[in-house]
């Protein structure tokens, strides 16, 4: 199984990155290799599949690694056309295309919209590979307990293959291999399922490529975030064992498997001996916990968006809190150290504790820090407003304009050297609108945007737990949140405390619970209501925003679409 990190749109190089890995698994004797889903062409592909002539060409690299694949079998994710697309996979054995399936579920929630571009396939084909009936689906097929899987399985197929473009979110993997697991021993037979790994917009794919027997056991496993070929021996005959054992497949009514499908044999290649394979070394693959799964996920989303879009250093806003030095933290682990440059820009309201943390965490780190105090700008701009703000109190809007001041400075350095600029507002601020449009929200990439404060403080701490020495300042964990955009400024003046609020926005956000549901919790009816308001009033904030790593199960952008022009008040 090649877990493989595939570029959007990049033909040429997927096809090479496939094809290297058909020879290497050809050169371990190995008598099948898979590919995740749309590994040809990239995923998630949007729009790009409204355009012929990317179809065309997908097609026709499809057919130059086909030339190169002799004396093995391999499935291939890529996209078919036969009057319309098709999410598909090819088998391509000895140069030859022997066969293609087509994706009967296409997920159209979430993050996925594949509705708006596929059409359905119709047939559940099995393959008979060097003797084993080999049935081969893709992606949400798999989810479903009475789908293609089954179809396959009542035709004879003894190993599932399950390609896959499955985005990562917090505690999504656990949950996934229970259902695997589960199809693997209600169908009696072996499921190999093989992901995507990398960084594509907003979404990170984690690999976790996987191997369950006949009996629901683990075979083998990727490691996760890493590009790898992940190689096993299959005891097939295990898969008649079990069967002897369970009659409850049996039982199945005929007539829904021929709703799903019709089931298809082809004969691929006849039965070789496995003498002459080289023995497969066990290995023991490390499991993230789930705050070190997100902070690998967060590392690999930032280099791969940065790297896949052309840029080679970003450029971050280093204030000495929290925020962007996570941020800061993240950037030097994905793109290395020289690659980063943080600009700390102080105005009066700075604080000296923050401009040493800034430095310090600099230093830790190893990154380039400029220094490009504010308060000239900030004066001026004070001085030409003052006409039109004559006879007003001084607030946010003057607040604000450091902010803003700031975000300029950062984008005309970004515009200069033709650096990317990495924003650092987390979930907890994009939700509630306490971030500063046009200022600390300008930039290319949001690499926290999707979270939550308090997960912010213990991936902070997780990252000091990592190499030889803490690098994060311990006075930046323990030091009350601020702004500092006026004296003695706290983020607890404009919000709720996060151990309150971070429960309440997930409570709204990410499973939309009702107001009274809320409130039923034990929250403030008040402060529900304040919040549930500042959400649903800061839509416009959002939509201006950059793109940011998707790392929970509802982020606001892909999986959260509201109306901005939006009066519907649950309360």
């Amino acid at each position: 199984m090649a877990q493989m990190n595939a570029t959007v749109g990049d033909l040429d190089g997927n096809a090479a990155r496939i094809t290297a890995r058909i020879h290497e698994a050809r050169s371990l004797g190995a008598d099948l290799i898979a590919f995740p889903e749309l590994a040809l062409p990239g995923y998630p592909p949007e729009d790009l599949l409204l355009k012929p002539q990317f179809i065309q060409d997908n097609i026709a690299a499809l057919r130059h690694i086909a030339a190169e694949c002799a004396g093995i079998t391999a499935a291939v994710g890529y996209i078919d056309a036969d009057a319309d697309i098709y999410n598909a996979v090819a088998l391509i054995h000895d140069r030859k295309h022997i066969g293609t399936y087509h994706k009967m579920y296409l997920p159209n929630y979430g993050v996925f919209d594949e509705a708006r571009y596929f059409e359905q396939g119709g047939e559940c084909p099995v393959y008979t590979i060097n003797g084993t009936p080999v049935g081969i689906n893709i992606c949400e097929d798999i989810w479903h307990a009475m789908g293609p899987a089954v179809v396959q399985r009542s035709a004879g197929a003894e190993l599932i293959v399950n390609i896959n473009g499955s985005p990562f979110h917090a505690g999504k993997r656990s949950f996934r291999e229970k259902m695997l697991a589960t199809r693997a021993a209600d169908n009696g037979l072996f499921v190999a399922y093989v992901n995507l790994v990398g960084g594509q917009d907003e979404l990170v794919f984690d690999g976790s490529s996987i191997i369950f027997g006949p009996d629901g056991e683990e075979v083998a496993r990727a490691a996760q975030f890493t590009d790898e070929l992940l190689v096993a021996d299959l005891e097939v005959e295990a898969v008649f064992r079990s069967r002897l054992r369970d009659p409850r497949p049996r039982s199945e009514p005929t007539s829904l498997l021929r709703q799903i499908g019709a089931p298809v044999h082809t004969p691929v290649s006849d039965y070789s001996p496995h003498d002459g394979k080289p023995p497969i070394t066990p290995r023991k693959v490390h499991i993230h916990d789930q705050t070190a799964e997100v902070y690998e996920a967060l590392t690999l989303g930032t280099r791969d968006y940065v790297r896949k879009c052309g840029f080679h250093k970003v450029l971050i806003a280093l204030s000495g809190g929290i925020d962007s030095t996570l941020v800061a933290a993240i950037a030097a682990d994905a793109l290395g150290s020289d690659n980063v440059v943080g600009i700390a820009m102080p105005s009066r309201y700075s604080s000296e504790g923050s401009v040493l943390d800034a430095k310090s965490l600099a230093d830790n780190l190893g990154i380039e820090l400029w220094t490009l105090p504010i308060e000239d700008a900030f004066t001026a701009y004070l001085n030409t407003l003052a006409p039109a703000f004559e006879g007003t109190e001084t607030g946010v809007a003057e607040e604000n304009m450091q902010s803003r001041i700031r975000g300029n400075l950062i984008m005309a350095a970004s515009n200069k050297f033709d650096w990317l600029v990495l924003t650092t507002g987390n979930k907890s601020e994009m939700a509630t609108g306490y971030a500063t449009i046009y200022g600390d929200m300008a930039g290319g990439y949001a690499v926290i945007k999707d979270v939550p404060k308090q997960l912010v403080y213990e991936l902070c701490r997780y990252r000091n737990t990592v190499g030889d020495a803490p690098v994060i300042p311990q006075s930046v964990i323990d030091k009350p949140p601020s702004a500092e955009l006026r004296p003695d400024q706290k983020d607890e003046d404009s919000l709720p405390p996060y151990d309150i609020l971070d429960p309440i926005l997930k409570a709204y956000v990410e499973d939309d619970y009702a107001f009274d549901d809320i409130v039923s919790m034990g929250y403030d009816p008040d402060t529900v209501k304040r919040i549930i308001t500042l959400v649903d009033r800061n839509e416009y904030k959002r939509r201006q925003s950059p793109p940011g790593i998707k790392i929970t199960p509802r982020n606001f952008g892909r999986d959260r679409r509201m109306p901005i022009a939006n009066r519907y008040r649950p309360f």
